[in-house]
């Protein structure tokens, strides 16, 4: 009975050790299949041109594809949402977005995940300026002679965004705020359909981020007036500071990163942050995403989490000051 109990023993702890060097090559091996990035909005915006500027190099150096799936919606956060229910194995991601991850806590009645406890952050990629354009048709070439023109004809300009609980539309409620305006929010899935609109003539105005906007300020078909930036950016020299136009506390800027659902593996995070890290070193891809008006500032997952801390507290701050009600 005795020598039964040993052999059963020995046989447990071979299987064991099977379990345990099966498991320890499957976390070896990752990547060993196709990598999902979650963009939380439609194709054509800032969130959605940075990732598939990254995805391809960033494939290339894990040796697997990564996709980017778009699911639009809700400010980013439905998006975010599929992230934060989604298994810890290292194939689901989020391209993380201050709408998201710092905003939506503050200006949206609920939503349906913790921004910061279920999900683990990778890396900070960077920020982007939101721009405040108008469509050509508007009277107003700067800001005070759209402040002006908005109180002449109070409700009847229009601010197109990405969503309710949007940076657009926080930057709009903000501007009207501080402004005295009255503009009136119209809300989309995502940056792409709100510049076609706006281009088009059936939307005003919008204060987006610089990448679906810079080419179309170049080409004329939308007109810029102001940035939120504290000091001008070199894509658009020319364009003013909101702070310098004199509206004060207009603190409003996007950013991007990479995140994953909770619980993920510290091999898995290290090793998507080195890859990411790396690409955004290759010269080609640093000079496509700044062309974007985009700073990179990529780091640490553990600057990266001090971070998302930090915009949790300006936005909140931003919210409470103003008393800002989001609709």
């Amino acid at each position: 009975m005795q020598l039964l109990t040993l052999a059963a023993r020995v046989a447990a702890a071979a299987a064991l050790s099977i379990v345990a060097a099966t498991g320890t090559a499957q976390a070896q091996a990752w990547p060993n299949k196709p990598i999902r990035w979650i963009v939380g909005f439609a194709p054509g915006g800032g969130t959605d041109i940075v990732g598939r500027a990254l995805a391809l190099k960033v494939a290339d150096a894990l040796g697997q594809p990564v996709i980017i799936e778009n699911r639009a919606g809700a400010a980013g956060t439905i998006g975010a949402d599929v992230v934060a229910k989604a298994p810890a194995d290292g194939y689901t991601f989020l391209l993380g977005h201050v709408n998201s991850n710092a905003i939506a806590p503050y200006v949206l009645a609920k939503i349906p995940y913790d921004p910061v406890a279920d999900f683990t952050p990778i890396t900070y990629i960077g920020y982007v300026p939101n721009v405040l354009v108008v469509n050509p048709s508007v009277n107003a070439k700067s800001v005070d002679e759209l402040i002006e023109l908005a109180k002449k004809e109070p409700g009847k300009l229009t601010y197109a965004s990405s969503g309710v609980g949007s940076t657009q539309h926080l930057a709009g409620a903000l501007f009207n705020k501080i402004a005295g305006t009255t503009m009136v929010h119209v809300p989309y899935k995502g940056s792409g359909q709100a510049i076609v609109d706006l281009i088009g003539g059936q939307v005003n105005i919008n204060f987006d981020t610089m990448p679906p906007v810079l080419e179309h300020v170049k080409a004329g078909k939308i007109r810029a007036l102001a940035i939120s930036t504290p000091q001008r950016v070199p894509q658009l020299p020319d364009i003013p500071t909101f702070d310098e136009k004199g509206i004060k506390g207009f603190d409003v800027t996007n950013w991007y990163s990479i995140m994953g659902p909770k619980g993920l593996p510290k091999d898995i995070v290290d090793k998507i942050n080195a890859a990411t890290r790396k690409v955004l070193q290759d010269p080609a891809i640093r000079k496509r995403i700044e062309e974007t008006g985009s700073i990179i500032m990529a780091d640490t997952p553990e600057a990266f989490a001090k971070q998302m801390q930090e915009e949790l507290r300006v936005y909140k701050n931003v919210v409470v000051k103003q008393k800002l009600t989001l609709d």
